[in-house]
């Protein structure tokens, strides 16, 4: 286990399902003292509903998040240079975030996180299929920095 970083982005391909989740998660489990933040490689979707629901089960609110993309981040002043971590969910955000990092001193990390956008027939089988998401980022999350350090 690694200590934590200063500043993590989580990035996925819409930031609508598993980086919202990702830095929803983090927060709660790791508390404040590291900045996180989430974003996308486009910003074409809103939070998605499923996402909202099975984290609402562990008590991570999501409904407020607003999905944004990396060249709005650049826009509005969030230099990629200024995280400690980037943690890509997808292969296209990997790619993307290793593009926009080449010319930093800058840890680019690729968890392979399931996209359960489209699985699932009914809405049971979809939020299993949403929870099995959540999960894996879970997991993730407490096999790099241990058991939350926040109560959950």
């Amino acid at each position: 286990m690694k200590e934590l970083p200063q500043s993590i982005l989580f990035c996925c391909d819409h930031n609508s399902v598993r980086s919202p989740m990702a830095e929803g998660i983090m927060k709660k489990f790791y508390g404040t003292g590291t900045y996180v933040q989430s974003a996308g490689v486009k910003n074409d979707m809103e939070i998605d509903g499923f996402s909202i629901s099975v984290c609402q089960e562990i008590d991570v609110e999501l409904s407020r998040h607003r999905s944004r993309s990396f060249d709005e981040m650049e826009r509005w002043g969030d230099d990629l240079s200024s995280f400690d971590l980037v943690v890509a969910l997808s292969p296209a955000s990997q790619r993307r975030a290793l593009e926009l990092t080449r010319f930093f001193h800058l840890d680019v990390e690729y968890w392979p996180i399931m996209d359960p956008t489209g699985l699932g027939e009914t809405r049971a089988a979809k939020l299993d299929v949403y929870r099995q998401t959540r999960d894996q980022i879970i997991q993730h999350l407490k096999n790099r920095w241990g058991e939350p350090t926040e109560k959950t």
